[in-house]
Order: C-alpha cells, then sequence, then structure tokens
C-alpha cells in the first residue's frame, strides 16, 4: 500500500493516542492536527513527538462537547478559561497552538477543510453529545468538495442512521464514510462478525468490556462524559450539563467504579445492518474503573447460534487484561482507516461499518 496522510480532528484522549500510535504503523503520515484553539498542519508530516510533548496535560476543554457557533469545538472541550474546569491546564493558549507547529485560530475545522484537498482520509476524534454532531462535520466536509475517507468512533446506535441516510451524498462527493471504528462499536463488532460464520443463525450478540483509566482520566473526560450518559438516571443532555465538580461527586459516589447495562452503543444496528442479527438481539455492557489501570473485568464478546446441522453454541472472543483502552481504540481505527481508503482509491464510496470491513495491518 502507498503512502496514507491523514488529518486528527480533537486532540483529547482519542486524538492524541491516534496520532501516537501511528508511529508504530507503517505508510501513515498524520499531516494535521486541530483541536478548538489551534491547528497544526505539515503535509510532509508533523512532528508527532513535539506536538504530544508540547501539549501534554495542557488539553484546551473539559469534554463537554460544546457545539453551537459558526466553529463547533473540536477537542470535546467547552469554552475555555484560565481558571480551572477544564482538564489541567486550559486556556487560549493551551492545547496543538502549544506547539511550536501550531497556530492559533477560531475555526480550526474550517482550517482543515482548507487544508484537506491532498489528504487521504480524516479522523473525526471529537465527543459526540450531540446525536448529529458528526454528521453535521461530514457535511461541511461535503459541501467544501472533499473526496477521500472520513472515520469516526462513535458510539450511540441512532448516528447511523443519520449517516445511511447521506451515503448517496457521500457517493456523489467521492467520499468513504467508516463508522464506528474504534474498540465498541469497532474492533468488538467486528470480531462478533467473525464468531458468527460458525452458524446458520445468531440468536444473541453479547458485548462486556472492562477498562482501568486512571492514567488516562484527565485526557479522556470527553469519553467519560459520554459514558455517563449511558447510566439510569442520565442521558445525553444531563451528562453534557455535568460540571467537572458534578462529574467528581458522581465518580465518588461510585467508589470509581461506573457500571453500565444495556447501552445504546452502535454495535447492534451495525451488526444488523451488516445482515448477521437483529439489532434487539445485540446487548452492550461494562465497567469503567477511573481509579485503577487494571481492568475490572475482561472484555469478551459472546455469539450465540445455530449451527447448519441444529447444535446450538456459543463461540467468545476476549481481549487480554494487558492491552490498554487505547490500544483497542486507535489500533483499530487505524486498521479502519487504512480499509477505507483501499475502498476509497477503487471508488468504492458511502457508507460503512465495522463489520462489512476488514481492517488492514
Amino acid at each position: 500500500m502507498t503512502e496514507i496522510t491523514f488529518a486528527v480532528l480533537g486532540t483529547g484522549g482519542i486524538g492524541r493516542r491516534t496520532l501516537e500510535v501511528s508511529q508504530h504503523a507503517d505508510g501513515l503520515v498524520p499531516v494535521a492536527a486541530c483541536d478548538r484553539n489551534g491547528i497544526a498542519v505539515d503535509h510532509n508530516g508533523l512532528d508527532v513527538d513535539e506536538l504530544l510533548a508540547a501539549t501534554e496535560g495542557n488539553v484546551a476543554g473539559d469534554g463537554r462537547g460544546d457545539t453551537a457557533g459558526p466553529d463547533a469545538t473540536t477537542d470535546g472541550g467547552v469554552e475555555a478559561s484560565g481558571t480551572g474546569g477544564g482538564v489541567k491546564q486550559t486556556g487560549d493558549g493551551a492545547g496543538v497552538v502549544a506547539s511550536e507547529q501550531g497556530e492559533p485560530t477560531d475555526t480550526p475545522i474550517d482550517d482543515v477543510i482548507a487544508e484537506s484537498e491532498p489528504i487521504d482520509a480524516v479522523l473525526i476524534a471529537l465527543p459526540n453529545l450531540e446525536h448529529d454532531f458528526i454528521p453535521r462535520i461530514a457535511d461541511r466536509f461535503v459541501d467544501a468538495g472533499y473526496a477521500g475517507v472520513l472515520v469516526d468512533v462513535l458510539k450511540r446506535s441512532r448516528v447511523i442512521d443519520m449517516l445511511d441516510e447521506r451515503a448517496e451524498t457521500f457517493e456523489d462527493a467521492g467520499i468513504t464514510f467508516v463508522c464506528g471504528a474504534g474498540a465498541t462499536p469497532g474492533l468488538l463488532t467486528g470480531a462478533a462478525a467473525l464468531a458468527a460464520q460458525s452458524f446458520v443463525e445468531v440468536q444473541e450478540v453479547d458485548i462486556w468490556w472492562g477498562v482501568g483509566l486512571k492514567s488516562g482520566y484527565e485526557d479522556n473526560r470527553g469519553t467519560v462524559r459520554e459514558d455517563i450518559a449511558h447510566l439510569d438516571g442520565y442521558d445525553v443532555e444531563t451528562a453534557r450539563s455535568l460540571s467537572k465538580d458534578e462529574i467528581e461527586e458522581l465518580v465518588e459516589e461510585h467508589d470509581g467504579v461506573l457500571e453500565f447495562h444495556d447501552m445504546e452503543h452502535a454495535d447492534d444496528v451495525l451488526l444488523e445492518r451488516a445482515g448477521i442479527c437483529d439489532a434487539d438481539d445485540v446487548s452492550v455492557g461494562g465497567i469503567l474503573d477511573v481509579r485503577s489501570d487494571e481492568k475490572p473485568t475482561t472484555t469478551t464478546v459472546s455469539v450465540t447460534g445455530t449451527t447448519f446441522d441444529g447444535e446450538t453454541a456459543t463461540n467468545t472472543f476476549q481481549l487480554d487484561d494487558d492491552t490498554s483502552m487505547a490500544a483497542n481504540v486507535n489500533g483499530p481505527a487505524l486498521g479502519y482507516m487504512k480499509a477505507g481508503v483501499m475502498r476509497h482509491r477503487v471508488g468504492d464510496d458511502g457508507v460503512y461499518g465495522p463489520a462489512e470491513l476488514m481492517p488492514r495491518f
């Protein structure tokens, strides 16, 4: 495969780790990155080490995903101030603009779009606390005439329908959109699709994940906030409105361990659109421990079905407890990006999910 250039929208936990992991992947060249305050562009390749060092503990927001105004927040943060409420250090000089490669801007996404014509792929590493946020970002690339690959790691089922409604538009524009390309949905969705091949009928898919996030908590507040929306008594709007102190109180009430059941994760609709099973037959849950880096439970995918000779059985896929969230999200995201670029280069545009593509290594 020839070299693939890519941009990252958002440099919170997922965006930063994507840049880091890409240094270990053959043929991937990050050429642009942005957050709410700044943009860094070098079409010959960013100095990732310098960018990560300059932005370590220096992220521009607190994960609320404020998308109002002419340009959406690109790091998952609210309007930054210099006095608390954000992730470690915040403010107009925080984030990408702290890098010697960074330039300040009030329109970071528009600035990336303006540079996107020669860029093969764009990873959208943004909170999705408004259901139509990522589809609206995609609309802006379409309107600008971009032809390439868009990849997201979104979680919520209802967003897939919004992207499917745009499938013909993406095809006409020459865009291959790979949706739900993280861990769940993503790697675990693909694992379920593979495990289902033993069966002529699938009765149940159960995805149960475990994440220990102590050392990555500060960089992943947007992800934690999105997960809180799945707890009983919370939804997207209530989770988005929580202050940093209120989130800390919630975490304290649960002794740092949040347990989720029947989550609205897009694995269900992605497996259904791939013909594996009905969405109602998929359940997703898990445990998040923000006070330990050890996984509180083993991440497991179980697929129960009937074989051609009438036997009922369950195939099980597990992730080793020593694989981190970053490895299981960002590795697959880059693998699916490579697969999307291969599709795009042969003119196969439209919307694809992780059960329809095999990620490239």
